[in-house]
Formats: C-alpha cells, structure tokens, sequence
C-alpha cells in the first residue's frame, strides 16, 4: 500500500484571540493561511477549536494550546476543546488510559479537576486500519461512552447502541451507530434534531426520517445538524438564521447579500449552485428559518460529499475530489472566500484549487475553519 502523502493545516476565521490561523492576534483571516503552531515542526493529526482557543494533538502525543488558553502536555491522545472545559484523553499513569477535565486557563498543570480511568480493554475494540479521525472525542474508546463539559463529565450509551461517531452542539447531540443510523438528543427549539417537532428529547431517539440511508458522517452545529450517506448525499435540519443549511434565508435577503446572485445560476468553474425549487406560483422559493426534518442538498456539478463538519452558524463540506464547500454565517471570514459575506448556498473555497491541493479534512470551531489539504497527484 502507497504511503500516505503528508500534506499541512490551514486555517481562516476569527483569531481575536491570537489563535493559531497564521496571522497576528486580533486580526479576521478571510482566505486559508497555513496553520502557526506553538510547536515548532508540529506534525498536527487533530484539531479542536472553542470559541478563544484551540487544541492541537500531533502525531507523537504533543497537545497544544493557543488563543486565550496557552499550555502543552505529552502523552495526549486526543483533546476536545470547550469554553468551560478541556477534555483529554492521555496516557494513564496506571492500567489503563485516562480521561482528565482541565480548566482551560490552567495551562495543564497542576491537577485535573477530574480524572477517569478507561479500561484497558476497550483500546483494542477498534477495527484494524481504522481512520485516525475515527471514535474522537467526545465519543470514547470502546464506543459505549462519552464525555461532555458538563457534569456528569462520563455518561455511558444505552446498552446495545454502539457509536461509531458522536458529535455535540451547543445544546443537542448527534450519533451514528455502526449500522449507518443516526440518533439525536437534546433541546429541540431550532429543529435540531430532525424529528419534525420542536421538542426535546431526553434520551437517544432514532431518526426515522433516515432510516433506510446508511450514514458515514454526522455534524453539529451551534443549532443545526449534517449528515452525509455513504454514497455521498448531504442531508441537513435546524437553525437557518444565517444560511446554514444552504436553504433561503430572510436575513441574508435583507441584508442585500445574495440578491445579486439570485439571477446569476451556477457559475462554470461551480462555486455557487443554483437555487432549486419555488413557490407553487413559479416565483421564488419562501424562506426557511426552522427546518426540523432532514432535507436534501444537492452540491454542483452533482458533486458528491465525504465529510462534513458545522460551526455554531456556518456549514464546511469536503467533496470525494477534494474539494471544500462552505456556507452560512461569514461575519469572520470563516467561509474562506476572501470576504466577510454569508452565503444561504454552497460555495467552493478557490484557495485550494488555485494552490492544487486536495483537502482531506475540515474542522470548525464557532466561528472559524481549520482544514487539512495535501498536494495533487502530478
């Protein structure tokens, strides 16, 4: 098998607070600059991003902190980043790895403010030749729990429910089983967990409107969640406030935004899709501010979709190519288009087409973009 080729982080966004996007502190990167981290020759395999600062974990178990929150430690294995918390996930000093809780402003030292050991036997659960992104926090090894920055910080899976991925907004959470089916909780008010209503849900419930379509990635948004099928197909519901779900949006309309591409269509080098549907009239589409049940998206150019991965308003879409697609709230740049517009349509980042990279991966943190690209095949 061809080795993997290595390729580099790049970030763009908000960096008010001297996050590493490779600019200076209290600057908006518009377009994807390559990644500064405080390490020097930091190979990074996992980004985590809170609203002033982010977690980097390299390949040889270095976690790095920068932004408001500054510090490192060895011996990390994953990190997960949140503006009340730091999750980590690091080699234990017993039988088993440990799972510790930090204060963000603790620069990782001292002691955690709490400490779980995992059972040694749950390393060993994962299939061989597993993606390294797989079963990352805050899903746990073993995928029978997981962790979140609030109390109580472990919180096991119902008995029989086995994740393969787990992803949390700001109030609901997203899981995907190993069968492909999708399983959401939490508050309801934007339609956030898909179930056509606008209610919670205490404990895990089945998405019944995707039953039948094996998923291979879910995404949560500060209100608003993605999935993408194993045959590349987007599917997305919530908040629609700011665009992100790629479906009209009011405020975008007002605010004059998108009223020159309305007539414009799909562009030829495909960087903007072109509005599909309309009223019953044969006038425009209504504007959507809640959408609670799974709709459909259609990338250009019949693009099909491998990963997603959604900011608290803003949406980031990796294609089977390789390309990246972003939509939704830009107030910081973190569309990466060069500007501070926002988008109620999937647009393509230039960048990485212009420099002839592939993107492999997408992280977002609130309010900014952190990507992984390597270099195109000659």
């Amino acid at each position: 098998m061809a080795e993997e080729r290595r390729g580099s982080w790049f970030g763009f966004g908000f960096c008010g607070f001297g996050q590493a996007l490779g600019s200076g502190r209290g600057r908006q990167v518009h377009s994807p600059e390559p990644l500064r981290t405080p390490g020097e020759g930091a190979d990074v395999c996992r980004v985590s991003a809170s609203w002033s600062y982010t977690a980097f974990v390299t390949r040889g178990g270095r976690l790095e902190l920068s932004g408001s929150a500054g510090g490192a430690a060895g011996g990390c294995r994953d990190a997960w980043a949140s503006e009340a918390l730091l999750v980590v996930l690091r080699a234990g000093r017993g039988s088993g790895p440990e799972l510790q809780v930090w204060e963000p402003g603790s620069a990782l030292s001292g002691e955690p403010l709490w400490v779980h050991t995992l059972a040694p036997e749950a390393e060993g659960e994962d299939a061989p030749g597993e993606e390294p992104q797989a079963r990352a926090l805050p899903l746990l090894p073993g995928a029978r729990a997981y962790v979140s920055p609030r109390p109580p910080f472990y919180s096991p899976l119902a008995p029989g429910l086995r994740a393969r991925r787990l992803e949390l907004g700001t109030e609901h959470a997203l899981l995907l089983d190993e069968a492909g089916q999708v399983f959401s909780w939490g508050q309801g008010r934007h339609g956030q967990l898909g179930h056509g209503t606008l209610e919670a849900e205490l404990e895990p419930r089945l998405l019944e409107a995707l039953q039948g379509v094996p998923m291979a990635e879910v995404a949560a948004g500060g209100w608003h969640s993605v999935c993408v099928s194993e045959t590349g197909d987007i599917y997305i519901w919530g908040w629609n406030e700011s665009g992100q779900l790629a479906l009209p949006s009011r405020s975008l309309a007002e605010d004059g935004q998108t009223a020159a591409r309305e007539a414009s269509g799909l562009k030829e080098d495909g960087s903007d899709v072109r509005r599909t549907g309309g009223g019953e009239d044969g006038g425009p589409a209504p504007f959507i501010a809640v959408q609670p049940f799974p709709a459909l998206l259609d990338l250009p150019l019949g693009t099909d979709a491998v990963k997603a991965s959604c900011g608290s308003r803003h949406t980031a879409v990796v294609t089977r190519s390789g390309e990246l697609y972003t939509w939704g709230w830009g107030k910081y740049g973190q569309l990466g288009h060069t500007d501070v517009s926002s988008l109620d349509r999937p647009r393509r980042v230039e960048y990485f087409v212009d420099a002839q990279l592939q993107v492999r991966a997408v992280s977002c943190g609130p309010w900014n973009t952190y990507v992984y690209a390597v270099e195109k095949d000659s």
